[in-house]
């Protein structure tokens, strides 16, 4: 919903038609003339209830609680039942203990009492979707939830403190309009006093409470209202359900909700309720109960389909993108066929709750902010916030930046939005637009013309969302929506110590419902900021998380002004613990990183001096290190194999407790993916640290670590990104590169789509079956891997751009005898190690005859190329 604050904006969502109005009250109303006689009759037949419960209880022997399942009705396998039934049904104490579920109380220290929510479910699915949502949003319902399934069923053991309720007599099958019917009995005769709201929810529904929550406290709960996603039945059902043309009902799966004066007239005609089945459906059947004897339909209105939202797709409801305009507005959420989604779902829930509490902060910074300076205006001197005096003795921020307590820099956040906040002192200083149109254009990057990256579009999505949010923020009230079209151009830039800015020109399109309806297509320019705020880091070895030890007194200063803790200072405080074992500091943790071994595996076929310079560049970086390494060469060819071992002996001379070796020669056709598995294999048990890796690649040894901390067993495998440098007589003019680690877009380029280079664990390896030796020579072997390992699970893939491993510019020489995939993967590797476009750009310039008469030459052979006919 818009705005639910107010009881007038929901007020006509629960308008009845003029029909229903007119109707009389049910004879169940509290001014009928039957009214008393069914009082009494429903009191003699819930004192008979319990005086059979106690005396059963008794004659047994057994201190067992025994509830009162206070109706009859027709058993889900079709067995009449004409007579109260008695439940012996163990509860624990806690279920009767009078706690609220998740919430004891509300925020003033009241008991919460406004919602009661019975959950329909079936023993198959309670340690599944019924455990989920137990875990989820049931721990933040403002009162109470209990689940509600057959006698039969067991309390699974993984889900020891769910809150069942056995039905006595129902079983689990389906439709469960016997288990429905009497979860509303149960609910009327434990709670009926203590509940303002009542709520019929299924196991595969997503409920935001708080969002549901602000609808309920608008709306007056001592009215018969019926709430819920209004149906009359399918295409197939229209006209088959027995309504009449005025009538509806709720449908079931998206939620219902009554109030308290609703489900006490309903519950005295449950068992008439049962007795007279029209259809097979328990919603319908629910809704023709509540028409008849509390007077109400089905909430009618267009937004109840909204908040209440049912998705079509079936099984796959929700399972993919969940920023949506649809998720974002509802209240409910139906279906989760997948009980994991649920989780998903809840913690994306939890992140827009987290977003929504970073702006109250920055808000709350920019009215501290603004009340400093009203307060400051008489002095000679404005001081900073953080050294700002409440009064002689008191400061308004005691926290240091660094501490736990520190509530961030008001003359930082609380800045007020615009898009001057910072003004350039150099012209080098000015941070410069992006054009958004149906591309990405921007002069800072090689290809200044682009498609939107994901990243980019995802932003700009959320901005556009937030906008419209805002805008219809009080449309009800208004009378009007309007809606999102399109952008037709904008302008996007970063400033690192501020945030995001936008200027967008948007086509929307202006609905007026109330008055004089209209529509109208509406063209508006936004100016909009996205703020930073505080900097955070979480640190992790070996998929556990490492609580970080800060300096309360840490500070660095930044310019004239205060700023947050520099992310070294944070890195050199040291830890507080791993698995709760205490660790001293940082340097001791990293010496347990080092202590694993990583173990190099190199495919060999001549190469000679760019051989010697890998061997220089182990033994500079691990074995002068002392770094605990292994290296097996697998050579293709006897010239190649002379060449390793000449080499290893070499190195063995000055490092004689070197860990090298190098296996018989291969084959002389090379073929990658046979050496890396015969390597592979070739190396201890299953939990030793392989690392693959060519002869054309430099590191250094934070690129060890990395490895190290990168790669977990049965948890993630490490496919760096790699820096490939360009043609070095483009770049430089000269043969070699002066310096292999310079990182700029006119050195060399990410090789975003290279696999080659990767870090597993052996038992990874094995588990996914190994390389595939049937490919032979040059490439596609480190794709077949990858695509392995994200069939098996795409969350185990690590992938990160690593500075400190360098693929070093060398010709590619394509193989005439490769497959045409691996050709044409070869020659698009040959293509991207020129140079850049702009580099391209100038040579071509530079050769501009040349390249012309090389094109026309080229058009001339395409031209008697073509057959005359």
């Amino acid at each position: 919903m818009a705005n639910a604050n107010s009881t007038s904006d929901v007020r006509p969502l629960l308008q009845l038609p003029a029909a229903e109005r007119a109707k009389k009250r049910p004879a169940t109303s509290k001014t009928g003339g039957k009214k008393s006689s069914a009082s009494r009759r429903r009191v003699a037949h819930t004192v008979a209830g319990i005086l059979v419960g106690l005396t059963v209880g008794f004659l047994s022997g057994d201190s067992t609680v025994r509830l009162y399942t206070g109706c009859g009705g027709f058993g889900g396998s079709g067995q009449r039942l004409d007579q109260a039934a008695v439940a012996a049904v163990q509860w624990p104490a806690e279920d009767y203990s009078g706690t609220v579920n998740g919430t004891t109380s509300s925020a003033d220290g009241r008991p919460a009492t406004l919602l009661f929510v019975g959950v329909l479910t079936a023993n198959q699915y309670l340690s599944t979707r019924a455990a989920a949502v137990h875990r989820t949003w049931a721990r933040s319902v403002p009162g109470r939830v209990l689940f509600y399934t057959s006698e039969t069923s067991v309390r699974p053991l993984d889900a020891p403190d769910l809150p069942l309720v056995r039905l006595a007599t129902v079983d689990d099958s389906y439709p469960p309009q016997k288990k429905s019917f009497l979860m509303l009995q149960h609910m009327w005769d434990n709670y009926g006093d203590k509940y303002e709201w009542f709520m019929r929810a299924d196991d595969d529904v997503y409920v935001r409470p708080d969002k549901l929550e602000t609808l309920l406290r608008s709306v007056d709960s001592r009215r018969p209202v019926f709430m819920g996603q209004a149906g009359r039945g399918n295409q197939e059902e229209f006209g088959l359900l027995s309504l009449e043309y005025d009538e509806n009902f709720c449908m079931g799966g998206p939620g219902v909700i009554m109030s308290r004066e609703t489900l006490s007239r309903v519950v005295p005609h449950i068992k008439h309720c049962l007795k007279n089945l029209f259809t097979t459906h328990e919603d319908v059947e629910l809704g023709r109960c509540v028409q008849k004897f509390a007077g109400v339909p089905c909430t009618w209105s267009y937004e109840m389909q909204t908040i209440f939202y049912h998705n079509s797709s079936g099984r796959e409801a929700f399972t993919g993108n969940l920023k949506q305009k649809e998720v974002h507005r509802a209240i409910t959420l139906h279906p989760i066929k997948q009980h994991s989604h649920m989780y998903r779902i809840h913690n994306y829930m939890k992140g827009l709750k987290l977003q929504d509490i970073q702006q109250k902060k920055i808000l709350l910074h920019r009215d501290i902010r603004a009340m400093i300076e009203q307060l400051s205006r008489h002095q000679p001197q404005r001081q900073p916030s953080n050294e700002f005096m409440l009064t002689n003795n008191s400061k308004l921020f005691n926290a240091k930046p660094g501490s736990p307590n520190y509530l961030g820099d008001p003359d930082l956040l609380g800045w007020p939005p615009g898009l001057n906040k910072f003004r350039p002192r150099r012209i080098v200083d000015v941070i410069k637009w992006d054009f958004i149109s149906k591309s990405w254009f921007s002069d800072t990057d090689s290809n200044p013309r682009r498609r939107i990256e994901s990243y980019a579009k995802e932003g700009l999505d959320d901005v556009v969302r937030e906008v419209m949010d805002i805008i219809n923020k009080f449309s009800k009230q208004r009378g009007r929506v309007i809606e999102f079209k399109e952008i037709f151009y904008g302008y996007h830039r970063v400033n690192p110590l501020y945030g995001v800015d936008y200027v967008l020109d948007m086509l929307l399109m202006y609905k007026k419902y109330r008055g004089k309806k209209m529509t109208v297509p509406v063209r508006r320019h936004a100016y909009l900021q996205q703020q930073f705020t505080n900097f955070e880091i979480r640190e992790v070895m070996d998929g556990v998380e490492i609580k970080q030890k800060l300096q309360e007194e840490s500070v660095y200063e930044m310019g004239n002004e205060e700023s947050a803790v520099p992310v070294k200072d944070i890195l050199d405080n040291g830890l507080l613990g791993v698995d709760g074992q205490p660790v001293e500091n940082m340097k001791h943790s990293l010496d347990q990183v080092r202590l694993k071994t990583v173990n190099f595996v190199l495919p060999l076929f001549n190469r000679n001096s760019t051989f010697v310079r890998f061997m220089d560049n182990y033994e500079s970086v691990c074995l002068a290190n002392d770094e605990r390494v292994t290296l097996t060469i697998v050579p293709f060819g006897q010239a190649t194999l002379n060449q390793a071992l000449a080499a290893v002996d070499a190195t063995k001379a000055k490092y004689p407790t070197a860990r090298v070796k190098v296996l018989p020669d291969l084959e002389d056709s090379f073929a990658r993916a046979l050496a890396l598995d015969l390597g592979s294999s070739r190396i201890g048990p299953p939990e030793d640290l392989l690392f693959f890796v060519d002869v054309d690649m430099l590191w250094t040894n934070a690129m060890l670590n990395r490895i190290r901390l990168n790669t977990v067993r049965n948890r993630s495998v490490y496919f760096p990104i790699v820096y490939s440098e360009f043609d070095p007589v483009v770049v430089y003019g000269q043969s070699v590169s002066p310096n292999h680690f310079l990182i700029n877009q006119d050195s060399g380029y990410w090789r975003q789509y290279g696999y080659g280079i990767v870090s597993v664990y052996k038992s990874d390896l094995v588990s996914v079956g190994n390389f595939d030796t049937s490919i032979r020579g040059w490439g596609k072997e480190d794709v077949d891997l990858f695509e392995k390992f994200v069939k098996r699970n795409p969350d185990i893939i690590m992938r990160v751009a690593d500075p400190d491993l360098v693929h070093v510019f060398h010709a590619v020489e394509c193989d005439s005898k490769l497959s045409q995939q691996q050709a044409q993967m070869c020659k698009n590797t040959r293509f991207e190690t020129y140079g850049n476009v702009d580099q391209l750009a100038n040579t071509i310039y530079k050769n501009k005859d040349k390249f012309h008469r090389f094109v026309n030459e080229q058009i001339n052979k395409s031209i008697k190329a073509v057959p005359i006919r």
